[in-house]
């Protein structure tokens, strides 16, 4: 990510916390029910939005040494597909449609460059895909640049860094 997070966390009254939060939970209801246009419509045309496979090293080992894969980098051109493809026949992974809850917190966020916000938060993500599966959670850690626009606050950036590195949920058809 470009810009570099500095200092302290600003404190949870001030007004740019509150609304880095408040973008947070919206965002989460959108993908709770299922709203991915309006989901998409968050985020900024430079959006880069990844989740790294997570490597177990020995504490010697720097683990960003060892991480040369991903389960997904994205851009505004590859999230527009993906969902595109939702509103089809076609999107086979996701029929019958999962149920799935975000559940955010811990959200701590620091002031960034030209006014963005580095913001840091944990999500846990209930999952179920109807009555023949068991549900899955994934649980993972977030580091977000949020862009102030004359529309509102916009996702830039989104690092997903998941608490473990075997995946137990199907498939990733879904967004973190």
């Amino acid at each position: 990510m470009s810009s570099e997070r500095s200092g302290t966390p600003l404190p949870y009254s001030d007004p740019r916390h509150q609304s880095a939060e408040q973008f947070l939970v919206e965002e989460a209801h959108l993908l709770d029910t299922s709203d991915f246009e309006a989901w998409l419509g968050l985020m900024h045309p430079q959006i880069r939005y990844r989740m790294p496979v997570r490597v177990t090293a020995v504490k010697a080992t720097d683990e960003s040494d060892v991480q040369t894969m991903d389960h997904f980098d994205e851009d505004w051109y590859s999230l527009s597909k993906r969902v595109q493809r939702f509103g089809t026949d076609y999107a086979w992974t996701e029929d019958p449609q999962s149920r799935i809850r975000h559940h955010v917190s811990n959200v701590r966020t620091f002031e960034g460059d030209d006014g963005e916000l580095l913001v840091e938060s944990a999500v846990l993500l209930y999952r179920s895909r109807g009555d023949r599966m068991a549900p899955s959670l994934l649980s993972a850690g977030r580091t977000d640049v949020l862009v102030p626009t004359r529309d509102g606050l916009r996702l830039r950036a989104r690092d997903i860094e998941i608490d473990e590195s075997v995946l137990r949920t199907q498939n990733l058809a879904i967004f973190l």
